[in-house]
Formats: C-alpha cells, structure tokens, sequence
C-alpha cells in the first residue's frame, strides 16, 4: 500500500510541475530516452542542468554588477540597458535567481520521490 501511495505522490507532483509551467515538452523527451540501461537519465541531466546553470547565473551575476555587458543576456534587460536602469536588471536577475532555485528544490524533490519508487514508466502526457 505505500509503495502505491508514493507511486501517487510522484505522479501528481509531476503533474503540478506541468500545470505550473515548471516543466514542459522538453521533459517528456528526456523522459522517453530514460530506460531500464540508464534508469536515472532525467535525473542525471537535470543535475547537469542545475551545475552549469548555475555556473551561467553566477556568471551573469558577476556582468550585471561589473558592466553593461548584461545587454545580450536577454531582451527584457536589454530595454532596462538602454534605459540605463540597472535597478530594472538587477531585479530581474534576483526573480530569475529566485525561479531557479525554486525549480530546483521542487526537482529535487520530486527525483527524490521517484527514487523511492523505482522505475516509473513515465514517459506518457498526462491527460488534462
């Protein structure tokens, strides 16, 4: 009964990942290379997602501060660029820092889920 019951928990909390807009049709392709060879592939990826966008992020972090060079890192801080509105850029960075991490505890949780489950044959669109 309970491995039904987290089997249930990983299934909804993959769902509200989706409803949220936290995931999207990226995750389903990764999921559909996930096999029993490589039964962690999402995770792995994820986790390789999460160090080098950090990386990126801490990078980003360090132009916004230092220099205008920010301009090319999206167009909404573009416009905050050539507005000369580094309040602007900086708080769109600190949202992008927040959602970040934010994505990647609700993630974590929800691998954390799945490996106390097992293999899931999850690779299927939820109906909505």
């Amino acid at each position: 009964m309970e491995y039904s019951n987290l089997r249930h928990r990983a299934a909804d909390m993959r769902k509200s990942l989706f409803d949220q807009g936290y995931l999207d049709e990226q995750f389903y392709q990764l999921e559909e290379l996930q096999d029993e060879v490589s039964p962690n592939f999402v995770e792995e990826v994820v986790t390789l997602f999460f160090r080098d966008s950090a990386r990126l992020i801490s990078n980003i972090e360090q132009t916004l501060i230092g220099a205008s060079r920010v301009k090319n890192a999206c167009t909404l801080c573009r416009e905050y660029c050539d507005e000369k509105n580094l309040e602007g850029c900086l708080k769109l960075f600190h949202k992008l820092k927040r959602e970040h991490a934010v994505l990647r505890q609700k993630l974590g949780s929800y691998f954390q889920l799945l490996r106390q489950v097992g293999p899931m044959e999850i690779a299927t669109r939820p109906s909505m």
